[in-house]
């Protein structure tokens, strides 16, 4: 499927994917930023999040999705920043066409099987909590609390509760998709044969869940110990978009 899309500026392609909770407008405030260093950023939304409803039941392989909707737009060679589930995504889509990604910036990562924390659980369970007892805005107010940092602005915060009632609305009104065999597979193999330059980062305030998850990361890929991004909790990118964005471009302008 072709995926909606953002995008701002000419030059380089930056591909950016989105967390979980949210869509595509996470990236509104760093189109901007990114087209005036002379960049072509490129904000999808990825399917079940935001424009690209998927009916319960179909099969979705995201880092298909992306790579079809690129060919689209005619972007053949790019660098990908993910946050999230748009981390997980980034790597699936760079196993998937290694010859297309020049460069990989991940934050807020965790693989599937890594054990959650007592906080993580907690998150997924209050969400699960209110979400059993149809209680749309505790959900909500459940998931920007894990999520952004107790210092988050206040517009920072409605917008996540914006993109996450969304989110969590068409997962009522759709139910989940199911995912085709990830390209990952079932550990780390995968991740070794990938020989692309990488950044990893982690919010300050997230859990300790994506601190792992983002060390062994680094330690799969070959790349540096991950960056902590000051002032944030897991949506970092959202919380710090000028932070976010000077890291991005520094890793942008090493690369070959």
């Amino acid at each position: 499927m072709l995926l909606p899309s953002d995008e701002a500026g000419r030059g380089r392609p930056v591909v950016l994917l989105h967390a979980r909770p949210t869509d595509r407008t996470m990236w509104r405030a760093h189109l901007p930023l990114l087209a005036e260093a002379g960049m072509r950023a490129i904000a999808l939304d990825l399917p079940g999040h935001g424009g690209a409803a998927v009916p319960g039941g179909d099969e979705i392989a995201p880092w298909a999705d992306v790579l079809d909707t690129l060919d689209h737009l005619r972007v053949d060679r790019f660098v990908m920043a993910g946050n999230s589930l748009g981390a997980l995504v980034a790597l699936q889509t760079a196993v998937t066409a290694p010859e297309r990604v020049e460069g990989l910036v991940l934050v807020g990562y965790r693989p599937h099987d890594q054990p959650a924390s007592p906080r993580l659980q907690a998150a997924w369970d209050a969400e699960r909590t209110a979400l059993d007892a149809g209680d749309l805005d505790a959900a909500v107010a459940a998931g920007v609390e894990a999520w952004t940092s107790a210092d988050a602005a206040a517009d920072v915060r409605a917008h996540a509760a914006h993109m996450l009632r969304g989110r969590l609305t068409a997962q009522r009104a759709h139910g989940e998709p199911t995912q085709a065999p990830d390209p990952l597979g079932d550990g780390t193999e995968a991740l070794h044969t990938l020989a692309v330059s990488a950044l990893i980062g982690v919010g300050e305030h997230d859990m300790p869940d994506f601190f792992e998850g983002g060390k062994g990361l680094a330690h799969h890929l070959d790349a540096p110990e991950p960056v902590v991004i000051p002032g944030a909790g897991h949506l970092a990118p959202l919380e710090q978009p000028k932070a976010f964005c000077t890291l991005l471009l520094d890793f942008v302008r090493r690369l070959p």
